[in-house]
């Protein structure tokens, strides 16, 4: 997949999120933006927002969840002393789970196999053709400690 479909899937990703029903809504991501907004204010009318805390796994699920948030006018936040990939967002629990949280598992599935994808060809481009895991192996035994 090239960075174009890549895009064009991401895209789709929201829409289907928005509850596109057309192809034209899918094709218009601006429009299932505007649906996704409608439905944030909607519900926080009906599940007033609380703090949420979300332990992000790495740096680039991160990146697309601040990107999520903010895209919704969401502001993401973290206290000092929390760690660096933990994200804290006042926001409905309906919209959490309802739509954005799915929709960030989508976004990130479909970018974390974009990006393997075009690491592993990499690294057997550059580096070495086997890209394979490190084999698994039986650890040694230790002798026990003398009792002396």
């Amino acid at each position: 997949m090239d960075e174009a479909k890549l895009i064009d899937k991401l895209s789709l990703i929201e829409a289907l999120h928005a509850g596109a029903t057309t192809d034209g809504e899918r094709i218009a991501a601006e429009q299932a933006r505007a649906r996704i907004l409608e439905l944030l204010k909607r519900w926080e009318q009906e599940d007033p927002p609380v703090e949420y805390s979300f332990p992000m796994p790495d740096m680039w699920s991160r990146k697309v969840f601040v990107a999520l948030l903010r895209r919704y006018g969401i502001r993401p936040y973290r206290y000092k002393g929390q760690r660096y990939t933990t994200v804290m967002a006042r926001v409905s629990g309906r919209f959490v789970n309802e739509t954005l949280w799915p929709e960030f598992q989508q976004l990130s599935d479909t970018l974390s196999s974009y990006l393997a994808g075009v690491t592993d060809r990499v690294v057997q481009q550059v580096i070495h053709q086997d890209s394979t895991e490190a084999e698994v192996i039986e650890k040694p035994k230790q002798l026990p400690l003398s009792m002396a």
